[in-house]
């Protein structure tokens, strides 16, 4: 599928994707947005893709909401699913990315604010440089959180943090998001492109389908107690072992030590 707000490629199993307006900071267009979640789509249905990294083309990672004008939705009567629909775009955004079943990583190549923060928060993994520059923004737009900011970052760097950034509405750099978990990976600014591929690419060595169960059970446990969530992990073994030819592979590769070769079957 082609695309005209995102370019897409591929790195053997890992599926780059760049938002491409960098004349506007990589800020959400209608078409950026529709094209975003239909690239996580495409992604998510190839089982020759392992790992998704995600940049922003230009000096920018993502600028939120498009406040130019530019690139609005077509003027058209609503239909009843849209009319209907409960999450906005903002929303669904941030379900496009969580809900992938494959890692994703974000790498933060410039500025992130608003949904742009969000949009990061929402991939699994963060690089990032000394320079990049994160910002909640909400509040001095006159709004609350949304695109999954109020769920996202205090799971991540904690409730007080969270509370900081937002009312507080200042900028946080990269070695402080690293400092506190925001950042995952600190490098120095021409590598952030090539460290998250780096580690997309450790990341597809391993079983994919073990990988993909794993993070559901992570994600599920995000949300439940101790008993739920051994519960969930039990499930998740039994997942994992549908692919028969992996578990193989990986007894084979431990008995002649060498790497396994794995295909997710």
């Amino acid at each position: 599928m082609e695309y005209e707000n995102v370019i897409f490629e591929r790195h053997g199993h890992v599926g780059v994707v760049t938002l491409n307006r960098p004349e506007y900071l990589n800020a959400m267009s209608y078409g950026l947005q529709e094209d975003t979640r239909a690239v996580c789509a495409e992604i998510e249905a190839d089982d020759d893709l392992r790992v998704m990294v995600l940049t922003g083309a230009g000096r920018g990672f993502c600028a939120g909401a498009d406040l130019s004008g530019e690139g609005g939705p077509p003027d058209r009567d609503k239909t009843q699913a849209e009319n209907l629909d409960q999450y906005g775009w903002v929303g669904k955004q941030a379900l496009a990315i969580f809900r992938m079943t494959k890692p994703t990583i974000a790498a933060v190549n410039g500025v992130a604010v608003g949904a742009g923060f969000s949009l990061a928060m929402a991939c699994d993994l963060r690089v990032g440089h000394p320079q990049t520059r994160f910002k909640v923004m909400f509040a001095e737009r006159a709004l609350s959180p949304d695109s999954g900011t109020s769920w996202f970052l205090p799971r991540v760097a904690g409730y007080s943090r969270a509370m900081d950034l937002f009312t507080t509405n200042r900028d946080l750099f990269g070695e402080e998001a690293y400092r506190i978990g925001v950042l995952d990976r600190l490098v120095p600014q021409e590598q952030v492109l090539d460290t998250a591929i780096e580690v997309a690419e450790q990341i597809s060595k391993l079983p994919p389908l073990a990988v993909r169960n794993g993070k559901r059970v992570i994600q599920w446990n995000l949300a439940q107690d101790l008993e739920a969530a051994l519960r969930t992990e039990s499930h998740g073994l039994a997942l994992s072992r549908r692919a028969v030819n992996d578990h193989a592979e990986q007894r084979a590769a431990w008995r002649e030590q060498r790497k396994g070769e794995f295909t997710g079957t």
